[in-house]
């Protein structure tokens, strides 16, 4: 039967009247006869299988000619997939599996037909269900592969189903040359939604020029499949990559109040995101309308699976349920904390939320209490581990200077290397451009150590600067209701045991409604009203670095510049590029949980407009960041702490470097991390690209990095900064930064959110009102100096802010119990092969070694910077993690 079904399959084009069955010999089954009219005219040769016998082609019985094989297909059960969806189709589903058709399988040959120079024909049969385990379900299908068939380079896979399904891979058993696998981690579009079939590759991989004649067309289709025609609107299993503004933001149709500026262009430069073609608004044809469906690739959202993105649908649910909630229980928007007991009952007794629907009580059981017996539902925080440890440590200058080199946002602190410090602002429009921070200021703070000058050459002196960034916004900020905004600097002197310590803040507010300049200078003092006014100073420069480190430091560094990396990878790398594989596992998650972040973080009247300082101008002062900060060149690690001058070249340092503050936990930590993907990348490329000229001549990969940087970071196009992708070194240089970017950068600005900044008056995220020394009236000074603490809880977040910035910060700060963290999971396309195998096994190990390392630091009492008497361990960079709030673990990619 099986020498049938080959006979039939190359000779589909004959007539069934025209096949003949006979017995030869002792045949117990019939071999196949065509007539001579059937065959090719005067063809001498027989075709290989074939006898001639008496005027027709009769096929051969040895079973050598073909072989048997099974096909398993692996499909993971989905929420609302095929496997487990209601409804109609459902019951027609179920008929097409008990008839064996669910998933049609082609295999695709790697070679060309050696006579015709064509495209072998492919083997198809139907995979059949034959078992499941868990949340896996099996296919299998049984082919013949013909003896001059050649290498399985690709299978083709068509799904009978009315909705899409998750396959994870499928294994061709039983080849003569072993066995062939396929790494899908796909869905598979309905054929009911889209006739095209979808097409895997084998996990051998391969460069453009490599790549086998027989799987040249599909590897250039499959690509032009992914790049759709940039028209119409997106559909849920559509897998399409292309481009577009930031022009969903805003909500015109809603009102004046919901307009928001298009990021993106000349006149706000912004990374592009994916487009989703949505209808245009009414008011506006510029801005995209909004809706409850966002579309991002199909393979790119897996919040269906179960527990593949378990924070995202955390996300999720906490802000469809959870801030309706908090903002329906507080009365008052506005209303403050009316003393610090009332935040600590937090932490300790929580909020009863009555109107809190009962499934947040599963999504979020962190914060989320559920008192059965009262059938009340408690919002209660865990207290976080800096304030566990020392519940005094938020309002300690050591603590507040210490977080500056190993908090949530320890990448922003950077030398002063010019005395005075001076501003690069129109001194007509902003005021002087010289700092009000004077020598004899900074001299009474550190004297008896070091005159300021001996202070700048030594490299003693550290700025936190936002002054020249928030100053242009101060005007536009202050006209909103509930917010406040200052330019602000903030200099710290590098002790000899190596911690650094705050010695002077200036706030300045440029002139505004017929009044000049306002700035002043705030120092640490030892009377109580200086101590007051310099915790209130402290407190808005706070929250000057929350705003910046949400929206550039995480936001625009990671999610929002990464976004285009992927687009292009995906529309001009194919998926069996090996750069496409090796930059595959850190972009994981990351359009979906971007997706979701424009729905309902960055968007209009969304959570950062609401609880963060710049409130609606929070997106554009993102965009002045990217037009006046952002250089692909500085996201590297070490270019980065350079330019800053926390780190000058160094030979004959380790990694190359020397750091000016030997104690920065950031710094010395991630270079470590930064070293061992180096070295990886640098093994893996090396493998696949012996020289620049293949780097050179390799179209996909040059087209790549031609779209990252023409079209996803188009606004920056002729900028000189760019690395050369057409050099060995300089595409290492490319992939190290996007990975460190993906992994260690963010993991750095992310998973310590809710340690540093779950107790607010620690990180406010907002400033409401301003400096009672800032032309304030009599009596308004006279109430500060009754009562300080008052002023300080008035500037703090409002009750419900607060709360709902707590619960986001403790979900995004979560791992979820299936994070792939770096280095941890082989990929079967390295397994493959045994020399990229043995690069990644060393990668690992390294990873191991980091572990250890760092944990040796925590554990030195000299390193005043990591431990301490209730300070918190800097793990950020440890590379892994138990799932939940930890505050360490790397992630491959920017998956929450």
């Amino acid at each position: 039967m099986l020498k049938q079904s080959l006979f039939l399959h190359r000779h589909a084009h004959a007539h069934p009247r025209d096949v003949i069955p006979i017995h030869l010999g002792g045949a117990s089954s019939p071999i196949l006869i065509l007539p001579s009219t059937t065959r090719t005219k005067n063809r001498s040769k027989s075709a290989a299988g074939i006898l001639r016998v008496s005027g027709v082609r009769a096929a051969l019985t040895s079973a050598e000619k073909s072989t048997a094989v099974k096909a398993v297909v692996t499909v993971l059960r989905t929420v609302g997939g095929a496997l487990t969806h209601l409804g109609l189709t459902r019951g027609l589903d179920d008929i097409g599996d008990l008839l064996g058709k669910t998933l049609l399988l082609e295999m695709v040959s790697a070679d060309l037909d050696s006579a015709t120079g064509k495209e072998k024909s492919t083997i198809k049969s139907y995979a059949k269900s034959s078992g499941k385990k868990g949340d896996e379900v099996y296919y299998e299908s049984s082919l013949v592969v013909p003896q001059d068939f050649g290498e399985v380079g690709a299978i083709l896979v068509e799904n009978e189903h009315h909705n899409d399904m998750f396959v994870d891979s499928i294994i061709v058993k039983g080849l003569p040359a072993g066995d062939v696998q396929f790494t899908c981690n796909s869905w598979v579009h309905s054929k009911f939604d889209n006739p095209e079939k979808r097409v895997f590759f084998a996990n051998k991989s391969y460069l453009p020029t490599k790549t086998p004649n027989g799987l040249r067309r599909l590897r250039e289709s499959e690509l032009k499949t992914l790049r759709g025609d940039g028209k119409g609107e997106r559909k849920k299993f559509d897998r399409i990559y292309d481009y577009d503004l930031y022009n969903d933001l805003g909500d015109p149709d809603s009102g004046d109040d919901f307009v928001r500026p298009i990021l993106g262009g000349p006149q706000n430069p912004y990374p592009r995101r994916c487009r989703t073609g949505r209808p245009k608004t009414k008011k506006d044809p510029l801005s995209e309308s909004r809706s409850s469906f966002v579309y991002v690739p199909r393979d790119e959202s897996f919040s269906e699976v179960k527990q593949a993105t378990f924070s995202v649908k955390t996300v999720y649910s906490l802000l469809h349920a959870l801030v309706p909630s908090l903002e329906s229980f507080f009365v008052d928007n506005t209303e403050g904390f009316p003393h610090f007991n009332a935040i600590d009952t937090l932490f300790v007794e929580g909020i009863d939320l009555p109107t809190a629907n009962k499934s947040l009580v599963d999504v979020i059981p962190r914060i989320f209490k559920a008192i059965t017996e009262a059938e009340t539902k408690i919002l209660r925080f865990e207290t976080p581990r800096m304030i566990d440890r020392d519940s005094f440590s938020w309002i300690k200058d050591s603590e507040f200077a210490r977080q500056t080199l190993a908090g949530a946002n320890a990448c922003c602190i950077q030398l002063v290397t010019e005395w005075p410090i001076k501003s690069k602002l129109d001194p007509l429009v902003y005021g002087p451009a010289e700092s009000a921070i004077t020598d004899e200021l900074v001299q009474y703070q550190i004297g008896g150590v070091t005159s300021v000058d001996e202070a700048v050459k030594q490299k003693k002196l550290f700025l936190l600067d936002y002054h020249d960034f928030l100053l242009p916004f101060v005007n536009d900020v202050r006209s909103l209701k509930g917010t406040t905004l200052y330019g602000s600097r903030t200099l710290f002197f590098l002790m000899p045991d190596g911690a650094l310590r705050p010695i002077a803040i200036e706030l300045t507010r440029p002139p505004i409604n017929g009044n000049p300049v306002w700035r002043q200078v705030f120092q640490p003092s030892w009377d109580a009203t200086g101590i007051w006014l310099w915790r209130l100073a402290r407190s808005h420069v706070l929250a000057h670095d929350s705003g910046y480190h949400q929206l550039v430091s995480h936001w625009l560094r990671t999610h929002c510049c990464t976004e285009p990396y992927i687009i292009a990878a995906n529309r001009q790398l194919s998926a069996m590029h090996p750069i496409h594989r090796l930059l595959k596992p850190h972009f994981r998650y990351t359009m979906e949980i971007n997706a979701l972040a424009r729905e309902a973080l960055i968007n209009n009247n969304g959570i950062i407009e609401k609880g963060f300082t710049p409130g609606k101008y929070s997106i554009l002062l993102s965009s002045v960041a990217y037009a006046q900060q952002w250089r692909f060149d500085l996201q590297a690690l070490p270019a980065d702490l350079i330019h800053r001058g926390v780190a000058v070249e160094d030979p004959s340092a380790p990694h190359g470097l020397k750091l000016t503050i030997e104690d920065y936990p950031y710094a010395s930590d991630g270079l470590l991390l930064w070293d061992a993907i180096k070295q990886w990348v640098t093994d893996y490329v090396t493998y696949y690209y012996p020289d620049s000229a293949t780097v050179e001549s390799d179209g996909e990969l040059q087209a790549w990095w031609f779209e990252v940087r023409t079209v996803g970071h188009g606004d920056k196009k002729d900028e000189p900064w760019w690395p050369d992708s057409k050099t060995f070194d300089g595409l290492i240089h490319i992939l190290t930064t996007i990975i460190w970017v993906a992994s260690g950068h963010h993991a750095a600005v992310n998973f310590g959110q809710f340690d540093f900044a779950g107790y607010f008056p620690n990180r406010p995220t907002i400033a409401r009102t301003p400096m009672p020394t800032e032309e304030a009236s009599e009596a308004v000074f006279r109430r500060f100096l009754e009562k300080p603490e008052d002023f300080l809880l008035e500037s703090f977040p409002s009750q419900v802010q607060a709360t709902v910035v707590m619960s986001i910060l403790d979900v995004l700060s979560s791992h979820s119990p299936d994070e792939e963290y770096i280095g941890e999971k082989m990929e079967p396309y390295y397994a493959e092969n045994g020399t990229v195998k043995g690069a990644f096994e060393q990668f690992q190990g390294r990873l191991k070694e980091i572990e250890g390392i760092i944990d040796a630091r925590n554990a030195n009492l000299e390193l005043k910077n990591r431990t301490g008497a209730g300070v918190v361990p800097y793990e950020l960079l440890k590379p892994y993690s138990e799932p939940g709030v930890t505050a360490k673990g790397v992630p491959s990619s920017i998956s929450i």
